[in-house]
């Protein structure tokens, strides 16, 4: 085969595989919703999202990070890029948002790392650990500022996106 015939294969599945991708993290079809919220909120909540995770955006904290489901995410102060101290009792209050299936093609700013106190795989955003508060549910904000976490904010360079939709939220707190 030809070196010229050989490039252009080449060009031509790099180019199918980028659009793959695109799709995939992309999506236009599909939007994440919640029934959870009470039906007399006045609060708008528009969210977009990928496999990983969902940008909300709430009137009161702006945009922050959640699950796929719409569970609210959070960074711990006390953890440094790449590493959680967040053990023990703490994950009794703060879960881990773990790995819990393969995981291939991440969004940009989105990693894992290897927890050092029990081996699982867990979600980082920009280097971040991300934890879930007990207390939440989705579309509801109630662990920022709590023990020293807050809601996880996306970045402008690395913000999950795909296509919006509005969904009704209250959290009850004025942040």
């Amino acid at each position: 085969m030809k070196r010229g015939n050989l490039a252009a294969i080449v060009i031509i599945i790099i180019i199918i595989l980028a659009g793959g991708a695109y799709a995939l993290f992309h999506n236009s079809d599909k939007t994440s919703t919640s029934n959870n919220a009470p039906a007399s909120s006045q609060n708008n909540n528009t969210q977009s999202s990928n496999a990983v995770l969902t940008t909300k955006t709430d009137p009161t904290l702006g945009q922050y990070l959640a699950d796929p489901s719409g569970r609210p995410l959070y960074t711990y102060n006390a953890d440094s890029s790449g590493v959680s101290n967040c053990t023990g009792s703490c994950l009794s209050n703060w879960p881990a948002y773990t790995v819990t299936s393969t995981v291939a093609n991440l969004p940009s700013g989105v990693s894992t790392i290897k927890r050092a106190d029990n081996g699982q795989t867990q979600y980082t955003y920009n280097g971040m650990p991300l934890y879930y508060f007990t207390g939440d549910s989705a579309g509801k904000v109630t662990g920022n500022g709590v023990e020293n976490f807050s809601v996880a904010k996306p970045s402008s360079s690395s913000t999950p996106s795909s296509n919006s939709s509005s969904q009704n939220n209250s959290s009850g707190y004025p942040y």
